[in-house]
């Protein structure tokens, strides 16, 4: 899917495959709109939160086209009855580190390496109503989630990849278009109950503030600074 977006604003055309795949279906662009098209960005806005296994599915028969059955893959977070990581509880989200350093260099390598922020990162939980504020709060999992997704960040910047942002997601906990406020993905706890929506920061929010602090002597700061 990475390429349906940078290859027309990097080579001026939809990637190889997807005009195989998609024939007809798939826009052309005008030589003049494929000459605006290239170079037409000023970074490249990644969000990761998770990595999946694929399979070949081009044999599958299919009724009904669309962006999601053009692959012709097969998506699965367990090979050989083993997860690709540890599963948080939103269930989607199967924590896997090295991918957002296999993202960026293959967005290095494949795309003329561009500036990159990576818009959204974070991992999500389950809104368990049981659970009273103190414990909600307590969240090592994403905690742990974020240290390791900025430590192969950093890696991906000394072996040259150009990130020049990282943000979190989220600060707050949200309200999700999929699930509304059944997950949850905040720094901050958002108590829904009292009727004021009360702030709480969690522990994950005490520890990013403390790496941004050059506070926390597991995940420095100089973490995010080239040579320092």
């Amino acid at each position: 899917m990475l390429g349906w977006f940078l290859d027309p604003i990097v080579y001026g055309h939809y990637p190889q495959s997807m005009r195989k795949l998609v024939g007809s279906r798939l826009p052309e662009f005008s030589v003049t709109e494929s000459q605006k098209l290239k170079g037409s960005y000023d970074f490249v806005g990644i969000n990761y939160y998770t990595a999946e296994y694929v399979a070949d599915a081009s044999n599958s028969n299919v009724e009904k086209l669309s962006y999601a059955t053009d692959p012709k893959v097969k998506y699965t977070s367990v090979r050989n009855g083993v997860p690709i990581g540890p599963q948080a509880s939103c269930g989607w989200i199967y924590v896997y580190p090295q991918g957002i350093y296999d993202v960026m260099m293959y967005t290095k390598k494949k795309y003329k390496n561009p500036v990159i922020y990576i818009t959204e990162n974070g991992l999500g939980e389950e809104n368990n109503l049981k659970d009273r504020v103190t414990e909600a709060r307590v969240d090592e999992m994403r905690t742990k989630y974020h240290i390791d997704h900025l430590r192969c960040l950093r890696e991906s910047i000394d072996d040259g990849a150009k990130v020049k942002g990282y943000f979190v997601w989220s600060l707050f906990d949200d309200f999700e278009w999929n699930v509304g406020y059944t997950n949850r993905f905040g720094l901050i706890y958002i108590e829904y109950r009292d009727g004021n929506f009360t702030r709480y920061p969690k522990g994950s929010a005490i520890w990013y503030m403390n790496f941004l602090k050059d506070k926390d002597t597991e995940a420095p700061k100089k973490l995010l600074v080239p040579g320092k």
